[in-house]
């Protein structure tokens, strides 16, 4: 190729592969700034926007489990309570044995019945103060709780509307005189006779527990389990989004030096072609 002042082939060149070198010198930078190889969608729309979507997932996982922390809080108090109540029901059901016995005389009755009511009042105690940010299952009027076990939508049957996948755990009601508790809030032992149908109301009520803790105890296993696969699941999601975007820093690093080594030779190149037209001024002496 002829000389030419005007023209600089190689110049033009080597200023290309400097300005590609420079390229490839900051999306490396911006891939050991961020930890990310895929940080925008210019850098890869297909990962980028499945990584966006596995983000929103996690976070609706996230709202998950703290639905069932709340639930699983909810749901213990309530068990804690239960047993209790079903403690203070078998000393109740010793009293009466005590108060039904006939050799006792009315002295022993009367302190055996003040314990039997002071027990039956601690029940109420006890329903009222098994109480968590305002849901109380062991009070009738205390609400029930309901939390979140998924993302999936619970109404297949409706392409508009997003239904939540829930579980719930329902009310017990241990009020004295209840459906469960049928010791009445008046009830006693203070004769033979009243001591006597007491123990067939205990032992009803006694049997009315088993399955009221039965019910606490397995909805609290089933949020527990549900928790468990949630925090798993999200972090195979976390995972998977680390393998779709996160940069290899070790290998960034070696691409680094690579390209900062290719730099300083471009400027070099650059500085040799830039000096080649001056060679021209040689023919002219």
């Amino acid at each position: 190729m002829g000389f030419s002042v005007n023209t600089n082939v190689g110049a033009m060149a080597a200023l290309q592969s400097l300005s590609e070198t420079g390229k490839g010198l900051s999306q490396v930078q911006t891939r050991i700034n961020t930890g990310l190889s895929v940080s925008s969608t210019k850098d890869d729309s297909a990962s980028y926007t499945i990584a966006q979507g596995l983000r929103g997932d996690m976070g609706g996982l996230k709202s998950v489990s703290n639905s069932l922390s709340r639930a699983k809080s909810v749901t213990d108090v309530a068990v804690a309570g239960a047993e209790q109540i079903s403690d203070v029901v078998n000393q109740m059901k010793a009293k009466a044995y005590q108060s039904a016995d006939a050799g006792i005389d009315s002295a022993t009755r009367t302190a055996l019945n003040n314990d039997f009511v002071a027990l039956r009042d601690q029940i109420t105690t006890i329903v009222n103060s098994s109480d968590f940010n305002g849901t109380n299952l062991l009070k009738a009027s205390g609400g029930s709780v309901s939390a979140l076990q998924s993302l999936k939508d619970s109404d297949t049957s409706s392409a508009s509307t997003w239904n939540p996948d829930s579980l719930s755990v329902a009310n017990q009601g241990l009020d004295l005189g209840g459906s469960v508790v049928t010791v009445a809030a008046s009830g006693n032992i203070s004769s033979q006779a009243s001591a006597q149908t007491m123990i067939d109301t205990l032992t009803t009520t006694q049997d009315n527990l088993k399955t009221s803790l039965s019910t606490l105890g397995a909805a609290s296993r089933k949020i527990d389990a549900q928790a468990t696969f949630t925090t798993k699941l999200s972090d195979v999601i976390e995972a998977g989004i680390g393998n779709l975007v996160d940069a290899d820093l070790a290998k960034e690093s070696a691409k680094l030096q690579a390209l900062q080594v290719k730099q300083q030779l471009g400027v070099q190149a650059l500085s040799i072609a830039n000096q080649a037209p001056q060679t021209i001024t040689s023919l002219f002496r």
